[in-house]
């Protein structure tokens, strides 16, 4: 096994660990790390990570279940367009971009370059998410209620987004969560996570018809991923994951940047 692949599976302990102390942002770092630790191909990397993505934030979304803090109302108002979204975007979307989408002199653009920059646009928006940091909190006691239209509309838009890029996308859930449905902070967090399970889960099943899954490496990729978390949440007891976040989403926004200049330096 190369360096570079032990430093692969040491990024899926990092991916949980992120996940465990901040709560969300930790799955951004999944499509990175398998295109350039263990030299997948982008579409293939965004499948897994969906599979990731899903499986972990369950494991999140059910010691939330448990506590009690999870909003079902919003999850299904939520869900439902955000997992039709992304099962429409993988199991078509995907499949239909042709490999060569046009060019620029002699540079050629093609679908796998459009993918990992639009990736990095969107790593680059949750760096600024996390860096600022400034989301006004409500009053948990308050009467929780609910914008339909423009909950199933963002629904929607981020559940495509979740399909092409295959992240979770808590950084867009969580503010339409304490906007729309007027949900206090914890609650939106914890329901969030629900939320990026039920959706990632569904639209890697768009991939499994389409795609030849490597089962046996995506589990023990996962299960390093989720033995993260629970180093996280333990780690979490001693450190604020809060003072971490900003920090995290400095490295984020970096990350971002690497990624367009070596795309487009390639």
């Amino acid at each position: 096994m190369e360096i570079v692949e032990i430093l692969g599976y040491v990024g899926a302990l990092l991916i949980g660990l992120v996940l465990g102390l901040i709560g969300g942002g930790g799955s951004i770092l999944t499509v990175p790390i398998l295109v350039y630790a263990l030299a997948l191909n982008p579409v293939i990397a965004t499948a897994y990570s969906l599979f990731v993505v899903g499986a972990t934030s369950l494991i999140g979304a059910i010691k939330n279940m448990m506590k009690g803090m999870v909003d079902y109302r919003t999850a299904i108002i939520f869900a439902v367009p955000a997992f039709i979204a992304v099962y429409l975007t993988r199991a078509f979307l995907i499949p239909a971009i042709p490999e060569e989408l046009f060019s620029v002199n002699s540079f050629m653009v093609t679908k796998n370059l459009a993918i990992m920059l639009f990736f990095a646009i969107i790593m680059l928006l949750a760096s600024v998410s996390m860096i600022r940091n400034k989301r006004k909190e409500i009053d948990e006691e308050a009467q929780i209620t609910y914008n339909y239209p423009l909950i199933i509309i963002e629904g929607l838009v981020v559940g495509t987004i979740t399909g092409i890029v295959g992240a979770g996308g808590g950084f867009l859930i969580i503010p339409a969560l304490v906007l729309l449905a007027k949900l206090p902070m914890k609650k939106a967090v914890a329901t969030s996570l629900l939320i990026i399970a039920i959706k990632s889960l569904i639209g890697f099943l768009g991939d499994v018809q389409n795609l030849d899954i490597d089962w046996p490496f995506l589990l023990i990729f996962t299960a390093i991923s989720v033995v993260g978390i629970f180093i996280g949440i333990w780690l979490n007891k001693f450190i604020d994951g809060k003072k971490l976040k900003k920090a995290f989403g400095w490295f984020v926004l970096v990350m971002g940047i690497y990624i367009i200049y070596k795309e487009l330096t390639m």
